[in-house]
C-alpha cells in the first residue's frame, strides 16, 4: 500500500536557510582541510556566483565539491561531518522546518529530500530531519574512496526530475499513484 501523499523537500534555502554544499566547502576551508584556505574560499564563492547566475553545470560543481571528498580518507570525512553538523547545520534547522517535516511524517506521507548537493553532505542532514529518503547527487566510490566524479545522473536541474522518477519507479510507484503531492 502506498502512502496517501508524496512530500518532496528541497534542502538548500528551503528546509535550511543556507546552502549546505557551500557551507561544507567553507567549513573545510576554515578548518584548513581544503588546501589553501583563501583559494578554497575563492573557488567556493566563484561556484556559488556561477550557480546563482544559472551558469554552473553539475560537472563543474563536482570537480571542486567532490574533489574535496576525494582528497581525504572516508573516516576523516565522517568525523569532520559530525563537527559540521554540530557547528553549522543543527543550529540552522528552524522550528518551522522541523514542524513542516513532522506534519508530513505524522500524516504517513512518503517523504524525501531532493537536492543537487551530494549525498555525502546531505544524508546526515536528511536523517537529522527524520526524512527516510534522499535523492541527491551521488559521488563515485572506488576501492573505498571517493573518486571526485559523479555516479549516474546528477540530481541537478532537470536531473532532479529524472532521479525522482527513478526513485519512485524503484519502489514500483509513479507520481500518478499519489492523489496529492507537495513540492517544497
Amino acid at each position: 500500500m502506498t502512502s496517501r501523499r508524496l512530500a518532496l523537500f528541497d534542502l538548500d534555502h528551503t528546509l535550511l536557510p543556507l546552502d549546505s554544499d557551500y557551507q561544507w566547502a567553507d567549513y573545510l576551508a576554515r578548518t584548513g582541510r581544503a588546501g589553501d584556505p583563501a583559494e578554497a574560499r575563492r573557488q567556493n564563492d566563484d561556484l556559488m556566483d556561477r550557480y546563482n547566475r544559472g551558469e554552473l553545470t553539475a560537472e563543474q560543481a563536482a570537480e571542486f565539491m567532490l574533489g574535496l571528498l576525494a582528497a581525504h580518507a572516508p573516516f576523516e570525512l565522517a568525523a569532520w561531518h559530525e563537527d559540521f553538523m554540530a557547528e553549522v547545520i543543527r543550529p540552522s534547522i528552524t522550528p518551522a522546518a522541523r514542524a513542516l517535516v513532522e506534519s508530513h511524517l505524522m500524516a504517513g506521507d512518503l517523504c524525501a529530500v531532493v537536492t543537487a548537493t551530494n549525498s555525502f553532505v546531505t544524508a546526515p542532514i536528511a536523517r537529522a530531519f527524520g526524512i527516510p529518503h534522499l535523492v541527491a547527487t551521488d559521488a563515485e566510490v572506488q576501492r573505498g574512496r571517493y573518486t571526485g566524479r559523479i555516479l549516474g545522473t546528477p540530481s541537478f536541474k532537470e536531473g532532479k526530475v529524472v532521479r525522482v522518477h527513478d526513485w519512485l519507479a524503484a519502489m514500483g510507484l509513479g507520481l500518478a499513484d499519489f492523489p496529492e503531492s507537495f513540492f517544497y
